[in-house]
């Protein structure tokens, strides 16, 4: 049975997203046009964290009065579904395991809650920076790609110097899915002797789970036990970043892609996510 049939058969139909967490009632919303005028940063440092689902609700309670949530339509919390693809020889998971300088990620992403899907391409720039491209994909497609897809994922590796894989044949290897909420933190000046700190956004991931295909069948593993929060500033950290920092969270690496398959299948190697699969994947961490 091939990869694609199995996809289909066994992962469950998307539902949009029907709860979100009550604290959020506390914040003055945001739209999205106005989210991405003032937070849309040039230069960037991307920073993730790994918090416990339990600790979340008081994290959320301590964020700075002037933190803003991104609304749009209603809705605050959105569902979304990441179908990732490989090689089967899993040319771009060995990329990013081995840091590799030209690695490379294929995927679709489907909004779940507005039914729309892209697919997307994403590289490493010349200065190590992550560059996206993608294109809007019908999202009865988002577990297969088209030859369209396949003809754009290969022109984008070939713009970027990506060396292109043994096997170009790319198939459903796993799936993510969870549910994002987003947040505007303004800037301001740290103190009466700083520069202006510029206005950032926080990403907060709930309900992560991981399905993967292979040799062993269909398997999915749901971790509700931990939260991925990325903050996206410019050099000065947010106080988010701050407040995280207080309660004892430091930036980790993780990636869903990398993480995931690892977590799934223990025998690839899986050094940059080594300390996230230790400390919050096998073992739930404790609150704090």
């Amino acid at each position: 049975m091939s990869r694609l049939v199995d996809l289909r058969t066994h992962v469950p139909t998307l539902t949009p997203t029907t709860g979100r967490p009550a604290v959020l009632d506390a914040f003055t919303t945001i739209g999205l046009d106005e989210l991405l005028e003032r937070a849309s940063l040039q230069t960037r440092v991307d920073r993730k964290y790994v918090v416990p689902r339990a600790a979340l609700d008081g994290l959320l309670g301590g964020l700075d009065a002037s933190t803003r949530l991104l609304r749009i339509g209603g809705d605050d919390t959105f569902a979304y579904e990441s179908v990732y693809f490989d090689t089967a020889d899993l040319a771009s998971y060995l990329g990013a395991a081995r840091r590799r300088r030209r690695r490379f990620k294929v995927r679709t992403r489907t909004y779940v809650d507005s039914d729309e899907c892209f697919v997307e391409v994403k590289t490493r720039g010349p200065r190590g920076a992550t560059v996206k491209n993608r294109l809007p994909y019908d999202p009865d497609d988002r577990d297969r790609l088209t030859t369209e897809a396949m003809g754009f994922a290969g022109d984008v590796l070939d713009d970027m110097d990506v060396p292109a894989p043994d096997d170009t044949l790319f198939t459903p290897t796993l799936i993510s899915r969870y549910r994002r909420t987003t947040f505007l933190l303004p800037g301001g000046a740290a103190d009466p002797w700083s520069r202006p700190v510029p206005d950032a956004r926080m990403t907060v991931d709930t309900d992560l789970s991981w399905t993967t295909l292979g040799p062993e069948g269909v398997r999915t593993l749901p971790v509700p036990h931990l939260v991925v929060v990325e903050t996206k500033t410019g050099s000065t950290p947010s106080t988010a970043d701050r407040l995280l920092w207080r309660h004892g969270h430091r930036p980790v690496r993780i990636s869903k892609y990398g993480t995931g398959m690892a977590a799934l299948h223990p025998h690839l190697p899986a050094t940059p996510w080594r300390r996230v699969l230790a400390t919050h994947v096998t073992t739930p961490p404790t609150p704090r």
